[in-house]
């Protein structure tokens, strides 16, 4: 499985493993990030918490994956996976 997403990447085994450590680091980031803002205002227990939640992730994780990605230097990598996720979902025109 890595190894195809290694060929589909285009990239060596050392790129490959600052990738997905930028994916874990960044996705980590991103859930801290939303618990942290969303507890100032609902408890985790309360229903509106998760309806927020899961939404706000949905927003914050680009911002803060590709803030993780520019000690990793893998920026341009993340600029350019965003860019087709956002022409899958019809956000942007290819």
């Amino acid at each position: 499985m890595f190894g195809k997403l290694k060929e589909k990447w285009n990239v060596n085994w050392f790129q490959f493993v600052l990738i997905f450590t930028t994916f874990a680091l960044g996705g980590s980031l991103c859930a801290k990030a939303g618990n942290w803002l969303l507890s100032y205002f609902l408890a985790e227990s309360d229903i509106l918490y998760w309806i927020i939640y899961i939404p706000l992730i949905s927003l914050l994780w680009p911002m803060c994956v590709l803030l993780v990605s520019i000690p990793f230097g893998q920026f341009r990598f993340f600029v350019n996976y965003l860019k087709k996720i956002a022409v899958k979902l019809g956000l942007i025109k290819p």
